[in-house]
């Protein structure tokens, strides 16, 4: 089986987001939900950039009920 890269990384990540997704719920506007996971990474300590386009190794939605969502790619 082979190693997933960035394992930390991503658990970090997507713990960011499922607390966002817990304070918040679900129906918000995509830009609410982007600010407050740049709140979160910023509080964690997780380095990111606001807004910049970067190849997508990851998918979180935000926007179903009850859950939040999230698929990680391999390429």
């Amino acid at each position: 089986m082979t190693e997933l890269l960035f394992k930390e990384e991503v658990y970090t990540i997507v713990g960011a987001a499922i607390e966002v997704h817990r304070e918040l719920g679900d129906g918000c506007l995509e830009a609410v939900y982007q600010e407050a996971l740049e709140i979160e990474l910023e509080s964690r300590g997780i380095p990111f950039q606001a807004g910049q386009a970067l190849p997508v190794f990851y998918k979180i939605n935000f926007g179903s009920v009850g859950m939040l969502e999230w698929r990680r790619f391999i390429r």
